[in-house]
């Protein structure tokens, strides 16, 4: 397995990636009706590196905690974009919807670095904590998993909205 120094670092250029998408970009407006702007995407990113911070230290979060009958499935999903590096098409909870929820994102594609640093500084740190405790990650929607694989979902995930950023001067 991937030592966590790795992943996290790997986390940083998924974030150096969409950033640098977002300043290329219009920031404001979608990529297609009905689409998030490149102001929501980095927004429900910035979201999912917050909560996934809360989860790994076991604190309240808004990411969605599945009936225990539906975990098998969702852990399934987890494990397979884990082995494949492809993240799946689904659609985010209303809270982590950045089109249904306050507070649109940052004002501006500058502001893109910032948030996403700060909510990732959140989230490294709690993952570096819970792999000193030396406990898997307890999720509501996966169950208990390594916190190396939860780091490499959320990777994952980052790229996987980053693809969604259209950049106005590629």
């Amino acid at each position: 397995m991937t030592d966590l120094v790795t992943l996290l670092a790997a986390h940083r250029s998924a974030v150096d990636e969409m950033v640098a998408a977002a300043e290329k970009s219009d920031w404001s407006t979608p990529r297609a009706p009905g689409k998030w702007s490149p102001q929501q995407v980095v927004e429900h990113v910035a979201r999912a590196y917050e909560e996934g911070a809360n989860v790994i230290a076991g604190h309240p979060t808004r990411l969605p905690t599945l009936p225990f009958f539906l975990r098998p499935l969702a852990r399934m999903m987890f494990n397979r974009a884990v082995k494949t590096g492809s993240f799946p098409r689904a659609k985010t909870n209303k809270k982590m919807d950045p089109a249904k929820a306050p507070a649109a994102g940052p004002a501006s594609a500058s502001g893109a670095r910032s948030r996403l640093e700060t909510a990732l500084a959140a989230f490294d740190a709690a993952c570096r904590a819970r792999v000193a405790a030396g406990e898997p990650v307890n999720s509501g929607a996966f169950g208990k998993v390594s916190v190396e694989d939860y780091v490499r979902f959320t990777e994952l995930h980052t790229r996987h909205h980053t693809k969604q950023i259209p950049t106005a001067h590629a």
